[in-house]
């Protein structure tokens, strides 16, 4: 039998009453206590996940995956437009189809070169 791994060790600190309620706030908005919320946010930020709390991460590249598939969609259209040229039907389903592909992987890269320049 697996022995579960207990929590034994402590973090404090001072943070004032605006600051106060507005944890709280987030944690009820989460629908966790103030305590588990802050330690998935620490963990989270520790792990290297941006820190806009827990649970946000996910909608964040979600939202960011169709803001990057979007782009790469308009700036092709608006290429060939430029150039004078017509996209035909085909052409734009291989657009959307090339966008949706690599739309996470291109979020995620733009999320952690946001998350660097923040530390640097």
């Amino acid at each position: 039998m697996v022995k579960p791994n207990l929590r034994t060790k402590s973090i404090g600190t001072k943070v004032s009453e605006e600051e106060f309620v507005r944890l709280e706030q987030a944690a009820q908005k989460a629908s966790k206590t103030l305590g588990e919320w802050c330690r998935e946010v620490m963990l989270g930020s520790a792990n290297g996940q941006p820190a806009n709390g827990a649970g946000g991460t996910a909608g964040a590249e979600a939202l960011m995956a169709e803001v990057v598939a979007l782009r790469a969609i308009l700036l092709n259209v608006l290429f060939k437009q430029a150039n004078g040229e017509r996209l035909t039907s085909e052409e734009m389903q291989r657009l959307i189809e090339r966008a949706d592909s690599d739309k996470f992987k291109k979020a995620r890269e733009r999320l952690e070169q946001t998350a660097h320049s923040k530390q640097s």
